[in-house]
């Protein structure tokens, strides 16, 4: 992501195609990262967590419509990676790429912020950018799967909500991490790094013991995360969430602790429960604090000023009283 915005000095063709390929490499890049966690779901492969999605939303908020195209050429690198090029591929591409615009246009709308420091920014960004948007990738994609006969009817509704669901968590997880990457600026002071790798340390072992569990453990994770948003905001609870969800998916998809008695429409269930709680549990609870630590310093800063008001008037009376006296 930092390399699609440091073009801006060459020439404006050039940057354009510089700009396309980087943002399709990156497309690629996290959609080949998705195809490595995916599940069969009445006979479709899906992908509880796609990040292609959470990609195409950045770059789009990031830098607009113009990298749309890169965009497209991304997720016609993805589909042809697993088919050849067809009508109906063309199809899947035009949801994929349609679905993210839709939801820049809703996100501009609002008055979206790419900080997220705003609990308003949270859920426009889950309400908005991922349930709503994310309805026409899937619902293109599944359409078009149906189509060729290779899907029956009477499973369309439970594909559809696996290929939903997916895009969305995409949305609601790793854009908030790209933004967040986009605006980062000085690390934490040396004391956090400390408790971040503690705070990490205890999440990459709790998380395969809970799951690993043939008994229903995986709350466990909840604590950790609040832990993670409550001291580092959605510098610490994003990456977080992300972790525990591609570690759970990992379990899920061996069928392995509590998921190794479900069938697969029962393993999607549980998986995509765990992940649309974790998300939002991390991004709406880091939204709430970095709200409240923003009107906080506000706050102090209005109350310095009142001060050194308060201050210079009593000031400038001290040294007029001396004139009143003589008179």
């Amino acid at each position: 992501m930092a390399a699609v915005v440091r073009i801006h000095g060459w020439p404006r063709p050039v940057a354009l195609l510089v700009e396309t390929l980087l943002v399709a490499g990156c497309y690629y890049g996290a959609g080949r990262l998705g195809l490595l966690l995916q599940l069969v779901v009445e006979g479709a492969v899906v992908t509880p967590l796609w990040p292609p999605t959470g990609v195409a939303v950045a770059c789009l908020l990031i830098r607009g419509p113009r990298c749309l195209p890169g965009i497209a050429l991304g997720s016609l690198l993805v589909v042809m990676s697993l088919t050849t090029l067809r009508p109906t591929a063309v199809g899947i591409v035009a949801g994929n790429t349609a679905a993210p615009a839709c939801a820049y246009v809703l996100l501009r709308a609002v008055g979206f912020r790419l900080d997220l420091s705003r609990l308003r920014d949270g859920l426009a960004l889950v309400f908005l950018g991922a349930l709503t948007a994310m309805v026409i990738s899937s619902g293109v994609g599944v359409g078009v799967i149906l189509s060729t006969g290779r899907l029956d009817t009477a499973h369309f509704w439970t594909v559809w909500l696996a290929w939903w669901a997916g895009d969305a968590m995409g949305v609601v997880i790793v854009t908030p991490l790209l933004l967040l990457l986009y605006r980062a600026r000085l690390p934490p002071p040396t004391g956090r790094w400390r408790e971040a790798v503690g705070l990490t340390l205890a999440l990459c072992v709790l998380v395969p013991l809970v799951t690993r569990s043939s008994i229903g453990l995986m709350f466990l994770v909840f604590p950790l995360l609040i832990w993670a948003a409550l001291r580092f905001e959605l510098a610490g609870s994003m990456p977080c969430a992300l972790l525990a969800s591609v570690l759970v998916t990992i379990t899920a998809s061996t069928g392995s602790g509590s998921f190794g008695r479900l069938s697969p429409d029962q393993v999607m269930i549980k998986l995509q429960a765990f992940n649309g709680a974790i998300g939002l549990t991390a991004l709406l609870l880091s939204s709430v604090i970095t709200e409240q630590h923003n009107t906080r310093r506000s706050v102090e800063r209005a109350c310095q000023e009142l001060v050194e008001a308060l201050q210079h008037l009593s000031a400038g009376s001290g040294r007029r009283q001396p004139g009143q006296d003589g008179d």
